[in-house]
């Protein structure tokens, strides 16, 4: 793999990683771009505890442009984007409208029983491929591999940003789950507190030692298991929450994608794709999904934490979503349609098939 860093005319970081060590990166933004917008500004809710970003600059952002307008895409003639390489492999990008960034500004208090500080971190943009009309599931096993080699770069280079607690990997895809860009990527975010759901998980596993690899355990000896391999095993857990969701685990806990070893790097493609594409045949349509990493926080709760992905769909039939209505989105009280036993029964038959 070769891995070369650039800069955008903003003064952005962009990281392209190649298969081939001939791979030509001289290419330069020559685009005029206005000043990067000060980070967010974080308020403190004190009645749930948890933090929430304050981004205003991101009503800006670019939405939905046309197939020919991509900023996703290489850049042509004429159509100067985001990556000025003629064609990529796998770049990363500081994401020109971020949620967290260290370009500190000021922040005023806001008043009431909150408080505020700057939301120091950063976003980057994860783009799988140079193919506009591909998709994560039509990659082939080695490149998801180099998709894999960048997420773990990157965890390892953004848990040692100062302020940083935490490290985020995901996918958001279709149109139905709110995406701004149609091009097959992915997002990263690093963020200066520890997630909600992060401490929720820690919180359980400190009540039981090896919560996570007991999980996996029971998962694998059961019927909700979709597919797996020596390294990996992919399941819809038997409280799923959504219509269609499946976690992977790696057979060997680890904190981070950075602490998988080549192996368990290149073994986690063939299994994920397999998922992903059993997901587009249950009813012929092109599934929606969040597909997420839930890695350890970079300071506290690393012997705890249990690396895996979490990836569901909000469509439980081929013309209808699961919307996250008055009990999930004002109580976080999930109602599932779809029994997790059918669920994984039904994606196993598009496995197999």
């Amino acid at each position: 793999m070769k891995r070369t860093i650039a800069h955008m005319a903003d003064g952005r970081e962009l990281i392209y990683f190649d298969r081939r060590d001939d791979a030509d990166r001289s290419a330069i933004d020559e685009r005029e771009l206005p000043p990067r917008p000060a980070a967010s500004e974080l308020r403190y809710d004190p009645l749930t505890e948890e933090w929430v970003a304050m981004a205003g600059h991101r009503q800006t952002r670019t939405f939905l442009p046309p197939a020919d307008e991509c900023p996703l895409c290489p850049t042509r003639p004429g159509k100067p984007t985001e990556i000025p390489a003629a064609d990529y492999d796998v770049a990363v990008f500081e994401n020109r409208f971020p949620s967290f960034s260290t370009n500190l500004g000021t922040y005023a208090a806001p008043g009431g029983l909150s408080e505020v500080r700057p939301g120091v971190g950063r976003c980057e943009v994860v783009c799988f491929t140079s193919d506009h009309d591909s998709s994560f599931s039509a990659l082939s096993d080695q490149q998801v591999e180099l998709v894999m080699e960048a997420w773990a770069d990157r965890t390892a280079e953004l848990s040692a940003i100062p302020g940083v607690e935490q490290v985020f990997c995901f996918e958001n895809r279709g149109a139905e789950i709110g995406i701004t860009l149609a091009h097959p990527h992915g997002q990263i975010y690093a963020y200066p507190y520890v997630t909600p759901r992060t401490r929720l998980h820690l919180a359980a596993a400190a009540k039981r030692p090896n919560l996570f690899a007991d999980v996996l355990a029971a998962e694998r000896a059961g019927e909700r298991v979709v597919a797996a391999n020596d390294l990996w095993t992919a399941f819809v857990p038997a409280a799923a929450r959504y219509p269609f969701e499946v976690h992977l685990y790696p057979h060997r806990q680890v904190p981070d994608l950075a602490a998988l070893t080549q192996e368990e790097r290149a073994a986690f493609g063939p299994v994920y794709t397999r998922v992903l594409k059993a997901l587009d045949g249950l009813f012929g349509v092109t599934m929606p999904y969040v597909a997420a990493w839930h890695q350890a926080p970079v300071r506290h709760g690393r012997d705890l934490a249990y690396l895996h992905m979490e990836l569901f769909s909000i469509r439980r039939a081929p013309e209808k979503l699961k919307y996250l209505a008055g009990s999930e989105s004002a109580m976080g009280a999930f109602v599932n349609d779809v029994l997790p036993e059918d669920a994984a029964r039904l994606l196993r038959s598009q496995v197999d098939h």
